[in-house]
């Protein structure tokens, strides 16, 4: 199954950023900060699949649509941008040669590095 870039999950993640719709925290803090299955259920029923699959910076080309397996590598909750996000989808990424997405994953970690030093 190929994972690609999304284009625009990547670009709505660089808006919020640029809105200082962030949080700063920890590189381990993802797996408590991640949204749960009925949050991401509860989001979906409210703001349906286009709006579900911004905050992910892949896309699953064989996977269903509007299904959760269709998105891969989140990188906020929701409401903000997660630091912890980007290094997970980063290091994710990395890790299984998603170049593409590793690469908008680093760029966004640049932002948030910009962001905090402000």
């Amino acid at each position: 199954m190929a994972v690609t870039l999304n284009r625009e999950g990547f670009e709505y993640a660089q808006g919020l950023i640029n809105d200082r719709r962030v949080v700063l925290d920890g590189r381990d803090a993802w797996s408590e900060d991640q949204p749960s299955a009925d949050d991401e259920n509860r989001f979906i029923e409210k703001h349906g699949w286009t709006e579900y699959g911004k905050w992910h910076l892949g896309i699953a080309d064989e996977a269903k649509p509007e299904t959760k397996a269709r998105y891969e590598f989140p990188y906020g909750d929701f409401e903000k941008v997660h630091r912890c996000a980007i290094l997970s989808a980063e290091s994710r990424a990395g890790q299984y040669d998603h170049e593409d997405i590793e690469n908008a994953a680093s760029h966004l970690y640049d932002m948030l590095e910009t962001v905090a030093a402000r």
